[in-house]
């Protein structure tokens, strides 16, 4: 059986994301070492999920993006879970999250890249799962191969987490408190205890720490 991971970025009082879910802060204390730390953990996976907002997020900027990330995230295959039905995928939708890479992308002096078709069609050949999260999670954990590595949402993650099938989390916290924002561990019906197995600083004052179920 494969391991489930999740990675989420937050800010040191453990926000996942600003109120209007911007997320400039992201960015600004990332180097080399922390972009190529995620790269690493991306590339282990044999399979990303995310939840339906994140999915059509990512789908509608990982395609033509120029960074180095974004060569796992669209090479390597992809599922989300989605309680409203399908919605059609728009490659030209733009959310505060999506805003906040882009801007990101042009401040840094990179280009955009054309659609590339291999890239978008990784994103519309995504698997789609709705109906109980935590059997399809089972499902998907029980089929051969690479670990599975979640992303989120805010709302999605909640959902993991109280399944409590994560295997190994990835928290990143960035040099930064937010005050208000959207957290994942509201809301527990009981405490997660968690043992901490590995800790990396990184010189822009990011740190990444990974945790097992205790």
């Amino acid at each position: 059986m494969r391991k489930l991971m999740m990675k989420m970025s937050m800010s040191v009082d453990g926000f996942v994301a600003s109120s209007n879910g911007r997320l400039d802060w992201l960015f600004k204390s990332a180097d080399e070492t922390s972009t190529a730390w995620v790269i690493g953990l991306c590339e282990s996976a044999g399979l990303h999920i995310m939840g339906s907002k994140s999915f059509h997020d990512m789908a509608s900027y990982w395609p033509t993006s120029p960074l180095p990330i974004a060569r796992p995230m669209n090479e390597i295959p992809k599922a989300f879970f989605t309680q409203k039905g399908v919605a059609g995928f728009d490659p030209s939708r733009t959310t505060n999250a999506v805003e906040s890479a882009r801007q990101y992308d042009a401040g840094s002096g990179v280009v955009a890249n054309e659609v590339q078709s291999p890239a978008a069609i990784s994103w519309a050949e995504a698997r789609i799962f709705s109906g109980d999260l935590a059997e399809n999670i089972k499902a998907l954990k029980a089929e051969p191969g690479k670990p599975i590595l979640a992303h989120g949402g805010a709302g999605f993650m909640r959902s993991l987490i109280t399944t409590g099938l994560i295997d190994e989390y990835h928290l990143v916290t960035h040099p930064v408190a937010l005050g208000t924002g959207l957290p994942i561990f509201n809301g527990l019906s009981k405490e997660l205890d968690l043992k901490l197995v590995n800790t990396k600083v990184f010189p822009g004052g990011i740190i990444a720490r990974t945790y097992h179920p205790a």
